[in-house]
């Protein structure tokens, strides 16, 4: 069993990755374990993550101004970010033009690295490996001066210093690396939010632009808005192209969605897939971690399995969401379908939704975010997404929410209306008020989609959107039973992808409830267009 890795596939073209790996094996050893002493050796998987880190471009220049390594507790996080700062330090860490106009490696003339935490413990816990770290030769070939909590060398122009939640202390610092350590717990009570505005304002002051900031953590807890969780956000917005920014690195291995607890032989899959090759973590033992009562499912999956897992009031698991994508899924011309449309205007997004007919597969159409163009969502692209739809595909069903798209509604009962086996409402063929049929909604709906999901009854194509759209969903219990709505009424946590897609399965299910009669032959499908 592999697991889920997130993060740029292969390798970059330019990268500093072997001058690196060279120098950290001629003088640097093994800080900590059963190889203490020996020269250190990266594993694949760290070599794999550091050629990214080390990338450039055409002109020199970093591909990657900020990173994130999110791994599992053991995986070696501390050791690797001690490296990388023994690396700035003292290592070929940055670009240089070669006469002839290749690319090689040299050192910054004066680095200042930074290793940050929100607690003097955490910070304690990469400090604590550099006495190792460094080989004798390094020691004297660079002239260091090894502290508790500070670090010189080549005659004090070389800086290695611990810092932790004094925002104000920071504050007009000219780092050149900063090591964000445990972001997962950097929270605004305890000045996390402070010291992650001023790192990053402190960095873009950087002369050569080459100064940058990378982060280690654990999985972070959904809801509670740590810099762990913003990072992962902000990563989020760039895959879903919801963003122009492209120079953040995000890295995770994750253990398959499906991944059971009470299961020995998946558990320890899991586990064995995401330590990837840290082939020093006993799973025997983090077995019998995970089985301790003291030992919560959550914490269990969050630091063991490095799963980011639901909120306490979460509509449903990411895990049970995620098990049933299928990236190989095709949506043919002919195919017949039902849609379903859940639309705003400017402060949601809108999402139109199909479900086939003959095996209840889930497909994206369109995700607009008001946002990308500049405050209102495209109308006519999105009424182009509809006709395209029918155009394309044997649509038997159409289910669309009706505020505020009510024209858009009505034209397209118009153009369409007559050609639909089911209707939305007895008075419209495509007007579904959401507002108005909340027990509909409810236990046709929210609570049969619910149990579809857990039971694994169906598969969807993995639309990044759509995934962050399910798992911002909150359990809503009402007057029927359990519904879904967003954190709360002004949150930037959309849902509106969940609610058509819905709307697409109520659809489905209506259709499938009429008589063979009243249902339409099936139509061959002839060529892929989505998927």
């Amino acid at each position: 069993m592999t697991g889920v890795y997130i993060g740029p596939e292969g390798r970059p073209p330019r990268t500093l990755v072997e001058p690196v790996r060279r120098w950290v094996e001629e003088y640097l050893l093994q800080p900590d374990g059963p190889e203490t002493g020996q020269p250190f050796r990266f594993t694949q998987q760290q070599l794999d993550i550091l050629a990214w880190w080390y990338a450039f471009d055409e002109r020199g220049r970093w591909v990657y101004r900020r990173g994130t390594i999110r791994m599992c507790k053991g995986w070696g996080k501390d050791p690797f970010g001690a490296v990388l700062a023994a690396v700035e330090l003292c290592g070929p860490c940055r670009v240089k033009v070669l006469p002839d106009g290749r690319f090689g490696a040299t050192i910054h003339p004066s680095p200042w690295i930074q290793i940050a935490a929100v607690s003097r413990d955490q910070t304690r816990t990469t400090m604590r490996l550099f006495p190792g770290l460094f080989s004798p030769k390094a020691r004297d070939r660079y002239g260091l001066d090894i502290n508790k909590e500070i670090i010189y060398a080549r005659g004090g122009r070389a800086v290695i210093e611990a810092v932790t939640s004094s925002p104000d202390s920071l504050e007009g610092g000219r780092a050149t690396l900063t090591l964000r350590n445990e972001t997962q717990y950097w929270r605004k009570s305890n000045a996390g939010h402070d010291m992650a505005e001023v790192i990053d304002g402190n960095l873009a002051k950087s002369r050569d632009g080459a100064a940058r900031a990378l982060s280690l953590c654990n999985a972070h807890v959904p809801g509670e808005d740590t810099i762990g969780e913003r990072e992962w956000d902000a990563y989020q917005a760039i895959v879903q192209g919801r963003t122009r920014a492209s120079d953040v690195l995000y890295v995770a291995v994750e253990a398959p969605p499906d991944t059971r607890l009470d299961d020995e032989e998946s558990l320890r899959e899991g586990l064995r897939a995401a330590r990837g090759d840290a082939t020093w973590l006993d799973v025997d033992r983090l077995v019998g971690e995970i089985w301790d009562p003291q030992t919560t499912p959550s914490e269990a999956r969050r630091k063991y399995l490095n799963q980011i897992v639901a909120a306490e009031d979460a509509w449903v698991a990411p895990q049970q969401w995620d098990r049933l994508a299928d990236r190989s899924l095709v949506l043919a011309d002919g195919d017949m379908i039902t849609l379903g449309f859940d639309g705003s205007k400017s402060d949601d997004h809108s999402a139109l939704i199909a479900t086939r007919v003959e095996d209840g597969a889930w497909f994206t159409l369109g995700v607009w975010d008001p946002e990308r163009y500049g405050g209102e969502v495209p109308r006519d692209l999105i009424d182009a997404a509809v006709r395209q739809a029918f155009e394309r595909c044997d649509v038997v069903a159409f289910f669309s929410d009706l505020h505020p798209w009510e024209s858009y509604v009505d034209a397209w009962a118009d153009a369409f209306g007559r050609d639909l086996c089911v209707k939305a409402a007895p008075q419209h063929p495509i007007a579904w008020d959401m507002r108005a049929r909340g027990k509909e909604f409810t236990l046709n709906g929210a609570e049969r989609v619910l149990d579809e999901i857990v039971e694994g009854v169906f598969r969807h194509d993995g639309d990044p959107r759509v995934r962050e759209h399910v798992h911002n969903a909150r359990r809503r219990p009402n007057s029927w039973g359990l519904s879904f709505g967003k954190e709360h009424r002004e949150s930037k946590r959309k849902i509106d992808a969940l609610a058509a897609g819905t709307l697409s399965r109520m659809a489905r299910r209506a259709y499938l409830a009429l008589p063979k009669s009243r249902q339409r032959r099936k139509r061959s499908g002839r060529a892929a267009f989505w998927g």
